[in-house]
């Protein structure tokens, strides 16, 4: 699988992203007038800049040594968190990083205390962690964004959860771990989770069938009637097999409209942008910045 991406600080080259016979080809801009390097936050010195990225598997799946790497030119890992766009060319459009496909279980996600960020299984209490039953939905993570526990939202008064911002994409197709893919960004789900705040961004590929149909959360009520509060209860139920409580859902479990959700989306870049600043507290995450 190979990534293109072209990036560029004042010019603007992206405009879509391919996924066929495993390939992709993507293009974007890094936001905040920066170029992200896995060696550290650099400040842009041209206008575009091309990068082929591939994924690799090492290790067998289901096991605790599996990792999917980004390998970029040269042979040299990359962070999908750190290195990946954010931006494209068009506002309510961002690049997302699919960790989990649709109608799985394994809980992957972007491992990010380790080196070069790679996908990996969650654990817990030294076991693999799955789902009890699949998501229905593609699950994954926007890139150079995080929720920062040491700050506290001012109307729910809960802190965030200390990852990149999730991402449920509600399109037709399974998107494969792994993948980039350009969504719209349609609303948000302020879940709360063992007392922190964990937003749920709802996305559509901008491939999908429907994307040029859905330009609101009122959309996707008319047009795929069951999926916005399919995903609420999902979310809210999913860890009750455990014995743990229901989650909780801020402003009273109501899907915020997309001008709200691009919000959440700019102030978990602002975040991210100071976690990568020389001499903020890493809170333990590897940020590619020495």
């Amino acid at each position: 699988r190979v990534l293109v991406l072209a990036v560029g600080c004042a010019a603007l080259r992206a405009a879509s992203v391919c996924f066929a016979s495993g390939s992709w080809a993507a293009a974007g801009r890094l936001g905040r007038g920066f170029r992200a390097v896995s060696s550290g936050l650099v400040g842009c010195r041209s206008q575009s800049a091309s990068v082929k990225v591939s994924t690799e598997a090492k290790g067998d799946e289901g096991t605790t040594a599996f990792r999917r790497i980004f390998v970029g030119e040269g042979g040299k890992t990359i962070s999908p968190w750190h290195d990946l766009p954010l931006d494209t060319d068009v506002p309510n459009e961002k690049w997302m990083v699919t960790e989990i496909t649709k109608m799985t279980k394994p809980k992957m996600e972007i491992a990010t205390k380790e080196e070069g960020n790679p996908i990996a299984q969650d654990i817990k209490k030294g076991k693999l962690r799955d789902y009890h039953g699949p998501i229905f939905w593609n699950y994954g993570c926007f890139p150079q964004t995080w929720e920062d526990p040491s700050v506290e939202h001012p109307e729910l008064k809960v802190f965030g959860d200390n990852d990149p911002l999730d991402v449920v994409e509600i399109g037709s197709r399974a998107q494969a771990q792994g993948e980039v893919s350009r969504v719209k960004v349609l609303g948000a789900l302020a879940m709360i989770d063992d007392g922190e705040l964990d937003w749920k961004i709802i996305a559509i590929d901008c491939k999908d069938p429907l994307a040029g149909e859905l330009q609101s959360v009122a959309d996707v009520e008319a047009k795929m009637p069951g999926v916005v509060s399919g995903i609420r209860e999902w979310f809210r139920w999913y860890k009750t097999p455990d014995g743990k409580p229901l989650n909780g859902f801020g402003f009273k479990g109501e899907t915020l409209d997309a001008t709200a959700a691009l919000g959440v989306v700019a102030e978990t870049h602002e975040a991210w942008v100071r976690l990568r600043t020389a001499g903020a507290d890493s809170k333990g995450l590897w940020t590619g910045v020495a």
